[in-house]
């Protein structure tokens, strides 16, 4: 195929124009399908004809929420990060309703953690004199004079199957420290008092970081289950009871704890929707029931390696070859950090690596 043939899209199939091609592993996009993926998705180039279809039918799912979306708190000036308290949503958006733009809402079961980055930018301030043939020169102060701009971005880390972070910035404008002449510029985070170069000085800048902050600690507090000092609705509820994994196996603390962390951390996507869940096992969008087999065998060996590795196994059978059953009893270890049961190289729960 030469390089001026025609090209046609594999999601819509219209003709795409010269310069509108978007390539993906294993085929063409146009722009109008593009347009239509996240914003915060940043892999087309690796991913295949396939992976874009599901994307675009969860983005199309996506609709429903944005149009349920109902703003309980907002942060931020053109870029904001909304919350839904209600639905226990949120979604980062310039739009004033989600649904104009249909803003990607996730659960707030998705968030990993928060971050602030501060962006500075420094530009060196010059005089202008004259040489010796009259031609106007800048030069450098004695010692060099600067002024400073900053930019406040938040970092939202998330369990999402098409993206893991979602970088807004939190001012429109970028707030100006104009240079100080009678100071000295002090770069730690405290300050000495009247030493007015510290950009903790300024009210615009003080505002901004405090606000950052303000939504880091709101969404630590969310991820981890506080919020307004009362806890959060649990995040794994209709997990999977051990009775319904291992038939024959009454009880097991270990193997009940071993399933719910692992929830916890895994991401699983409705064949009936195509919503990405996580630490649930009805789909948070449609209620169907769970339905990814790959998931659903790996909670079985590790159920059935914790109740073994706890001595209450007993009569219990798994549906799965002998093969399988072994590998997971002989394959399982406790983590000496956590006290966690696990099959891989490691830790489900806290991520350190097998002893």
């Amino acid at each position: 195929m030469g390089f001026f043939d025609k090209k046609y899209c594999d999601i819509c199939g219209e003709k795409i124009g010269l310069l509108g091609n978007r390539k993906l592993e294993d085929g063409n996009l146009c722009k109008s399908c593009a347009q239509k993926l996240s914003p915060w998705f940043n892999e087309r180039r690796t991913s295949t004809v396939s992976e874009i279809k599901k994307q675009l039918d969860w983005r199309e799912a996506n609709r429903e929420r944005a149009a349920k979306f109902r703003t309980t708190r907002s942060f931020g000036e053109r870029t904001k990060l909304l919350l839904d308290e209600n639905h226990q949503w949120f979604t980062v958006t310039r739009a004033i309703n989600p649904a104009d733009d249909n803003s990607d809402v996730l659960d707030f079961s998705t968030i990993t953690g928060c971050r602030m980055d501060i962006d500075e930018s420094r530009t060196e301030l010059k005089v202008e004199t004259k040489d010796s043939e009259g031609k106007i020169v800048r030069r450098s102060y004695n010692p060099p004079r600067y002024e400073y701009d900053y930019d406040f971005n938040i970092i939202i880390s998330v369990n999402n199957p098409y993206f893991n972070e979602m970088k807004f910035k939190l001012n429109d404008c970028r707030v100006h420290i104009p240079f100080q002449p009678t100071a000295i510029r002090w770069t730690g985070d405290s300050f000495f008092q009247d030493r007015h170069e510290q950009p903790l000085y300024d009210p615009c800048y003080r505002g901004f970081r405090e606000a950052c902050n303000e939504i880091c600690n709101l969404l630590d507090h969310i991820r981890t289950g506080a919020v307004n000092g009362q806890q959060a609705s649990a995040p794994t509820q209709g997990a999977f009871s051990i009775t319904s994994l291992i038939p024959g196996l009454s009880s097991s603390p270990a193997a009940q704890k071993a399933v719910t962390d692992a929830l916890k951390l895994t991401t699983w996507v409705c064949s009936n929707c195509n919503w990405p869940n996580n630490g649930t096992t009805t789909c948070q969008h449609c209620g169907a029931p769970f339905s990814d087999e790959k998931v659903l065998e790996n909670l079985k060996n590790l159920a059935f390696a914790a109740a073994m590795a706890e001595g209450v196994a007993g009569n219990a059978t798994m549906p799965a070859s002998t093969s399988v059953q072994n590998s997971a009893v002989t394959q399982s270890w406790n983590c000496p950090f956590c006290g966690a049961v696990n099959l891989g190289n490691f830790c489900e729960s806290c991520g350190s690596k097998r002893p």
